[in-house]
């Protein structure tokens, strides 16, 4: 039988991602398929590069931690198709957080207003949201 944690616990430790990263953390959109790990080596191209919030996640509340602010990037930096993302901390050298890539609707762990990106374009966050489990 797997462990259980309380809201309270699940809420904390989403809360704990967004302290051991830091503020402005860099978030790059790469086309392909993500690494096996964060700590395996990139892959794809980088399609946009963007600083994020200082305040860039939203106080986790029922076990769940959304986007905080708007995730843009008014100039991207190459074309092509979204595949997947990396979010590092503020110095872009330490992958914390990884995922995949889809439009709105299509149920990546990341979500964009598109995922055919153009060189110099700009690309838009729609959705990223943590959950905890072990309810």
């Amino acid at each position: 039988m797997p462990i259980n944690y309380s809201t309270t616990v699940r809420n904390a430790k989403l809360d704990a991602v967004e302290t051991a990263i830091g503020t402005s953390p860099i978030l790059r959109i790469r086309s392909g398929s993500k690494p096996a790990t964060c700590a395996s080596a990139d892959t794809g191209t980088v399609l946009a590069t963007m600083t994020l919030p200082s305040d860039w996640m939203a106080a986790a509340a029922s076990s769940s931690k959304a986007k905080s602010g708007t995730w843009s990037d008014t100039s991207a930096d190459a074309t092509g198709t979204a595949g997947h993302f990396r979010i590092y901390d503020s110095t872009g050298t330490t992958c914390h957080i990884q995922g995949s890539i889809t439009a709105t609707g299509g149920g990546g762990d990341m979500t964009l207003d598109t995922t055919s990106i153009t060189s110099g374009g700009t690309i838009t966050v729609s959705t990223f949201t943590l959950n905890a489990g072990n309810a």
